[in-house]
């Protein structure tokens, strides 16, 4: 099967730093790749995979400040779109833009929905339901919309290769955008309470409230680092007591508790979203509905078994389950 690979292009593939979506796509990718899969990738130019590249933009547009974000996106859909005819099918992860272009296609147009941004993305999505050549697929059972078709769920996997048990035992993580939704305050407040060292590793995406909510209570062994590379988040996770995820809103799905798991980290989290899906209360983590009840958790965090979490990680989550579920539902869409 031939499979072009639409990759969003706001950061690089694999990223260097932070890059959730186009974490999947690598994973993804180079999963399918290993099944037989003749995959083309496009991405930003300087992307890094095993797959034949095309692309139109030379670097990820967050680091390029002269870049036009519309034109760019749109030339690089644009390209792939253009030559769909080469393919049995396009693998969108670009959100809803592409879709704009469905009526113009023959070929299969699969589209993992990354969660909605907003609910008024989702009448793009309702429009171009009915042709015959467009699905959907979700991240989650509960990211699934009563209101679209969809072709399957597929949660996200990761490489287990890439990540390893570490002693832990030093410090509470949190790995995360700086957003009012992802509870930073909360894990903040957790960790000067309970009198423990927290290291918060991600890209600010909401100043004022990193100003007014997060900046205050950093200090005191309570360190924001920025976005990491893989090597350091390794490093972070090798030495995490607990990774804390007290998210404020339904998660579609949530990539930093499973790698967390991955690496034999438990989860002390908020059951929104996606997370009960991912998360075993009691085996790889707890939920709590507050930073008060998280500190009656930590209290009995250290009795869990960090290579069992590790194996329920890699029984559940790897990048092969995802890419033989997703082949799974390739089959189906270009059978028609």
């Amino acid at each position: 099967m031939r499979v072009a690979m639409l990759a969003p292009i706001a950061w690089r593939v694999p990223p260097r730093r932070y890059g959730p979506w186009e974490q999947v796509v690598y994973d993804l990718t180079e999963a399918l790749l290993d099944l037989g899969v003749e995959v083309t990738l496009y991405a930003t130019c300087d992307a890094e995979t095993r797959a034949p590249l095309r692309c139109t933009t030379p670097r990820p547009l967050w680091e390029d400040p002269e870049a036009d974000w519309k034109v760019e996106e749109f030339l690089h859909i644009a390209r792939a779109m253009e030559e769909a005819g080469e393919f049995d099918l396009v693998h969108s992860h670009y959100d809803f833009m592409p879709l704009y272009f469905a009526p113009f296609l023959q070929t299969p147009l699969l589209t993992t929905i990354h969660g909605f941004s907003s609910e008024k993305i989702k009448k793009v999505y309702r429009r171009y339901a009915g042709l015959p050549h467009v699905h959907y697929v979700a991240i989650s059972q509960a990211d699934l919309d009563p209101t679209l078709p969809y072709l399957g769920v597929v949660h996200h996997g990761v490489d287990p290769a890439r990540y390893r048990v570490g002693p832990g035992g030093k410090h509470l993580l949190v790995l995360s955008r700086i957003h009012p939704d992802k509870g930073i305050k909360e894990a903040l407040l957790l960790a000067q309470r309970a009198g423990l060292p927290l290291k918060i590793a991600g890209p600010i995406q909401d100043e004022a409230y990193f100003q007014k909510e997060v900046a205050p209570l950093l200090g005191e062994g309570r360190d924001f680092l920025g976005p990491v590379t893989p090597e350091e988040r390794r490093t972070l996770l090798d030495g995490a007591i607990a990774l804390v995820h007290l998210v404020n809103f339904p998660e579609p799905f949530g990539l930093a508790p499973v790698e967390a798991m991955m690496s034999g980290v438990p989860v002390l989290a908020r059951p929104l979203g996606a997370l009960p899906e991912t998360v075993r209360p009691g085996e790889t983590g707890f939920f709590v509905e507050s930073w008060e009840e998280g500190l009656e958790a930590l209290e009995v965090l250290g009795r869990l078994d960090r290579k069992a979490i590790r194996a329920y990680a890699e029984g559940r989550f790897s990048r092969r389950r995802m890419a033989e579920e997703y082949l799974a539902l390739y089959r189906k869409a270009v059978m028609g």
